[in-house]
């Protein structure tokens, strides 16, 4: 403010001084006025100057310096971008790195259960909260329910239905009846089936509000915890498969990519989104379909380990040797519940263990028609025996003689007495010796079949 003063004043002072001169020549009266006018000038300058603060002569050396100081920041950063393994990442590289970071602390468990020709997965977060997704068919309902409350799980947080097939939601009703939860995703896609109508009204008689499974979606970003829909990315599917929910999630710097039944149309959709495909862990999609895990996919996640879910002798052929054989080039090791039981994949946000619990639910798949199983005693759980099946001290055998291996690419089952087609996990399946297997409703309906009314498949 002082150095304003004293610059006005200054300015002042000088037209003060030429104003009493010209008057003063011109031998004007208020020559007298001019000078005084002139002295106050002078004063309010000498008092500006004396209280103007010094620093403002050094101003410039100052600012010089802060700007070889940044400048000196930046070469920093240059030199070390010169390192590849210090290069800049994309931006959502970046925000996964940013989790990484976070501090982590305890362990991630996600539980791929055997349940035969279907997929659930449950997740147990470090922070204590659970995510189910799917539940198999209705047939194994119970068992899950089992396997959760021997985790001493009694509440689920998170609640996926990755689409509405039955060997996917079957069992989600009576989890919902038995156990507390508190959000449900689901993508927007209907169905017909009672296994569907089941579910909805069981979500409806808990007070539960659905929430849309769609790309984009975030369902938890906390406590170095990350984990969000990567699609379905689009809508108007020829089948329900390619609706699938399919979640990734992060802890720390490991990550795992849980497909559902994603089919080629919707790999490439998440591959064109540009979202973050990079997982340590892949749950195969479609049961291991040749359908779904195609090379440019699975080039995109580029896992270190596989999990395929599906049932001992199922009728579509799960796993295709096309998908093994494409995973095993590509150097992923490959984990079976068909084979292997439950997979148990545990993370401490760094590292990754994998353990096996055997036949833990060695049923066969539904569309198979057998009829009795026996309890024995396999690795740390206890094994549901398939028919056929030899142990040490008993031997079950079915009543009916041995099926004949359907082709691997049926689709749907028909009744050769009734003239109806099934979905394989119908209820009403005809006995082995009256089934026909078709490729496609079309291949079905050319032969004078009908649908099924109870399974609308």
């Amino acid at each position: 403010m002082w150095d304003f003063v004293a610059v006005i004043s200054f300015l002042a002072f000088i037209i003060a001084i030429i104003g009493t001169v010209v008057t003063a020549i011109k031998r004007r009266a208020f020559w007298k006025k001019w000078l005084a006018a002139a002295g106050v000038a002078l004063v309010l300058f000498i008092v500006g100057a004396v209280n103007a603060p010094p620093s403002d002569n050094i101003q410039p050396p100052q600012t010089q310096t802060v700007a070889e100081g940044q400048e000196e920041s930046t070469d920093i950063t240059s030199k070390s971008n010169n390192n590849p393994s210090e290069q800049s990442l994309s931006s959502e590289a970046a925000g996964n790195e940013k989790v990484a970071q976070q501090a982590t602390s305890g362990q991630l468990k996600a539980h791929f259960l055997d349940v035969g020709q279907g997929d659930s997965i449950l997740i147990q977060f470090p922070n204590g909260q659970t995510m189910l997704i799917d539940a198999g068919s209705s047939e194994v309902g119970g068992y899950v329910i089992s396997y959760l409350k021997k985790q001493g799980i009694n509440k689920i947080n998170y609640l996926v239905a990755t689409h509405p097939h039955a060997d996917h939601i079957g069992g989600m009703a009576a989890v919902v009846q038995t156990l507390a939860v508190e959000r449900v995703y689901m993508p927007r896609v209907s169905h017909t089936t009672k296994s569907f109508e089941n579910l909805l009204e069981t979500i409806k008689a808990k007070g539960l509000k659905i929430n849309k499974a769609e790309a984009g979606v975030s369902i938890i970003n906390q406590d170095g915890i990350k984990a969000s829909f990567i699609a379905p990315c689009g809508s108007g599917y020829d089948g329900l498969n390619n609706y699938s929910a399919v979640v990734r999630i992060q802890y720390g710097s490991t990550a795992l990519l849980l497909t559902g039944d994603a089919e080629s149309v919707s790999e490439q959709e998440m591959i064109a989104s540009g979202a973050n495909l990079k997982a340590d862990v892949l749950k195969v999609g479609h049961h291991g379909s040749k359908s779904s895990t195609t090379q440019a996919f699975l080039s995109s996640v580029s896992p270190k380990y596989a999990v395929i879910s599906c049932g001992a002798g199922n009728s579509y052929g799960h796993p295709h040797q096309e998908i093994l054989d494409r995973l095993k080039e590509a150097g992923v090791q490959t984990y079976r519940t068909d084979a292997q039981g439950t997979v148990i994949i545990t993370s401490d946000g760094k590292t990754l263990t994998i353990k096996t619990l055997g036949s833990t639910n060695k049923t066969r798949a539904p569309d198979n028609n057998t009829k009795s199983s026996t309890d024995t005693k396999s690795n740390t759980t206890d094994t549901k025996s398939n028919t056929n099946t030899n142990s040490n001290n008993n031997k079950t055998v079915s009543s009916e003689p041995p099926a004949a291996e359907p082709p691997a690419d049926s689709a749907y089952i028909g009744n050769k007495n009734t003239k109806k087609f099934h979905s394989p996990t119908c209820s009403t399946l005809p006995a082995e010796k009256n089934r026909v297997y078709f490729q496609s409703k079309d291949e079905a309906a050319a032969a004078g079949y009908v649908p099924c009314k109870r399974c609308d498949p």
